[in-house]
């Protein structure tokens, strides 16, 4: 597929230009170099008022084929994925082209056995094995919609995202390994099951070998495997669609199931994915991230099997047994592209680099950042010591919503600039609104929307368009409206500052909480922070700082007189925070987003509406948060 991938400046400053000038001309050419059972009719066709999006259309494709069945004929004995295990001492994995269509085709027919039929939901709630990957993968070839729900979520957020989605199957396991804890998957889905009538069977993979209750519904994995065989024909699928549902949380804490399409779904993620991180064949490129994650879908899963790529899954943690696992995978497995997120290198630099250090890892060509904006400080230190300054880093913005990567450097061929994502992919017409509605121009700062369709936008909320609608291109009519504020160079990099809804007015002045946490950030015994507004008495709002440091020894008033000078310094003394906590941890969703919507709530003392933190990283921060203010 290495005719998706612009190798070069020219090259790619000739495919922005076509993809500026000649859209559907230039989406046209990177969808041919897929293989379709019927070619569109029409290329695009969209209206961002209603909204509405479709694109392809009338084409007819099935993306397990472009994703399996075409590598048959290339490559059947090349590496799919590569399976490194929680657990250091147990074998790793290579599963083959060849193995892994055998497979997919096995579990697909293990599905329809089961009643699954194409526009069916399936549930999947399990582990980082491969057997998720496959089940993924065995729901697109028979054209049912697939939600896999992460399998940290409790009991109550696995039963809503089941019911919001009608599903009828749920795929599970009986536990699964994170670092040394041992995650009861089957406890916690019958516990969902109780407040759940649609689902007609569960289906349970053996991975921990715990004991484990037995229902009516339940059916062991390698028992209903065994009743079928790997002859499986990929069902042929409209391009418009569904693939799958992948719920998102919302400000209001009402999860939104975003539903993406077949057709252009896998037209933007194989192209961004060999563009970003310029995958050769015969590479070794590892995604840190989790299938329950839009990261994991387009950049573990669909991406770089569309393109015959080489794809790791680690089922493990970065700290487990020791805090040097990741770069001992990179060096076992020899890795040449690595993907992860700020809250790991963050976590990661707080060690002794020479955990670092002890690892060969010559083998790395490109790294990648996904999930936040990444900080210099962390930025700094991924480059110095992981890449040894030879690696471009990849400083990647795009959401459960877009699909696929939407502002990126491209590995070696584009310039990078320590913390901006840099410049939108051919073919993303990004721009900078005021508060308005109003393009900016030139060097400026303000809200990011998107002006054009590209083909992975999500297209609806799963059975509430009208919220769709509300969220996304309300704000700002004939845009795409992510949320997000960013500031723009004179050479129109961009740098995402944050959510627009992360904005405090204090004594009438909008601060930005994002430009406060970089100058907490700045300090040197500060490893991260974050900055919420509660209710001033004078001020209208004032500030609360919740910052992590390197050591207790710091948690004293010396360290929170400086923090506010160095505020003031930076900002003005507007910006000083009237109350600043030391905290071990803070509030983060499993892809590593702050919850502020949490901290809003404990800043103002409303311990007692905090909604679900079960779905939470580490709800056991939020505890001694609430104990300790």
């Amino acid at each position: 597929m290495n005719n998706l991938a612009h190798q070069s400046l020219a090259a790619y400053d000739e495919a922005k230009q076509q993809a500026s000038e000649q859209t559907e001309a230039f989406w046209e050419t990177i969808a041919s170099q897929f293989e379709w059972h019927q070619k569109w009719d029409k290329t695009l066709e969209y209206d961002f008022h209603k909204p509405e999006v479709k694109w392809f259309l009338g084409g007819k494709v099935n993306i397990t084929e472009n994703c399996l069945d075409r590598h048959l004929i290339t490559q059947p004995d090349q590496t799919a994925i590569i399976f490194e295990p929680n657990d250091p001492k147990e074998a790793a994995q290579h599963i083959s082209y060849k193995e892994l269509h055998s497979r997919v085709c096995q579990v697909a027919n293990m599905l329809k056995s089961n009643g699954a039929k194409k526009g069916d939901r399936i549930c999947l709630y399990m582990p980082m094995v491969p057997e998720l990957a496959i089940t993924v993968l065995a729901c697109a070839r028979i054209g049912a919609i697939h939600s896999v729900v992460f399998a940290g979520f409790s009991a109550a957020a696995l039963a809503a995202r089941i019911n919001d989605a009608d599903c009828s199957l749920l795929v599970t396991a009986d536990g699964g390994f994170r670092g040394a804890k041992v995650t009861p998957l089957k406890d916690i889905a019958d516990d969902a099951l109780t407040h759940c009538s649609t689902i007609k069977t569960s289906i349970v993979l053996k991975r921990t070998g715990q004991e484990v209750a037995w229902n009516d519904i339940d059916v062991w994995w390698h028992e209903a495997l065994e009743e079928v065989d790997d002859n499986c024909p990929a069902e042929i699928m409209d391009s418009e669609d569904p693939l799958f549902i992948l719920y998102t949380s919302g400000s209001t804490g009402k999860p939104k199931g975003m539903v993406h399409t077949c057709g252009g779904y896998m037209v933007y993620t194989a192209y961004s994915f060999q563009n970003v991180f310029q995958y050769k064949k015969g590479d070794i490129y590892w995604c840190t991230a989790d299938i329950g994650w839009i990261t994991g879908h387009s950049y573990i899963v669909y991406g770089p099997l569309a393109v015959g790529a080489t794809t790791l899954m680690f089922e493990g943690v970065p700290s487990y047994p020791t805090y040097d696992r990741f770069w001992e995978v990179c060096a076992k497995h020899k890795v040449n592209q690595f993907y992860t997120a700020p809250t790991a290198i963050r976590a990661l630099q707080k060690y002794p680099v020479n955990l670092v250090n002890k690892h060969d890892l010559s083998s790395l060509k490109v790294l990648g950042s996904v999930g936040e904006p990444i900080n210099a400080e962390a930025w700094h230190w991924y480059d110095d010591h992981v890449g040894k300054n030879k690696c471009p880093i990849v400083d990647t913005w795009w959401q459960t919503e877009t699909g696929g990567i939407l502002i990126t450097s491209l590995a070696g061929v584009t310039s990078q600039k320590p913390t901006y994502a840099t410049l939108p992919m051919p073919g993303i017409q990004a721009v900078l609104l005021d508060q308005e509605g109003n393009e900016l121009a030139g060097e400026n700062e303000g809200i990011l929307a998107i002006k054009h369709p590209w083909p992975s936008i999500a297209r609806t909320i799963w059975g509430d368009h009208e919220r769709y609608k509300n969220v996304y291109f309300s704000a700002y009519p004939g845009y795409y409206f992510p949320g997000d504020g960013a500031l723009r160079d004179a050479k129109g990099n961009y740098r995402i500052t944050g959510r627009v809804d992360d904005v405090v007015i204090v004594s009438g002045h909008n601060l930005g909480t994002a430009p406060i946490e970089n100058a907490l950030n700045e300090h040197p015994n500060v490893v991260e922070s974050a900055v919420v507004g509660f209710s001033h008495d004078v001020k209208g709002n004032a500030l609360h700082a919740f910052v992590i440091v390197r050591s207790r020894a710091d948690e004293n008033e010396t360290i929170k007189n400086e923090l506010r000078a160095l505020v003031a310094k930076t900002i003005g003394p507007i910006a000083k925070p009237d109350r600043i906590q030391v905290v071990s941890g803070l509030p983060k969703t499993r892809s590593g987003k702050i919850m502020r919507r949490i901290l809003r709530k404990l800043a103002a003392g409303e311990h007692d509406q905090l909604g679900d933190i079960s779905t939470l990283l580490n709800p056991e921060v939020v505890e001694e948060i609430k104990r300790n203010s």
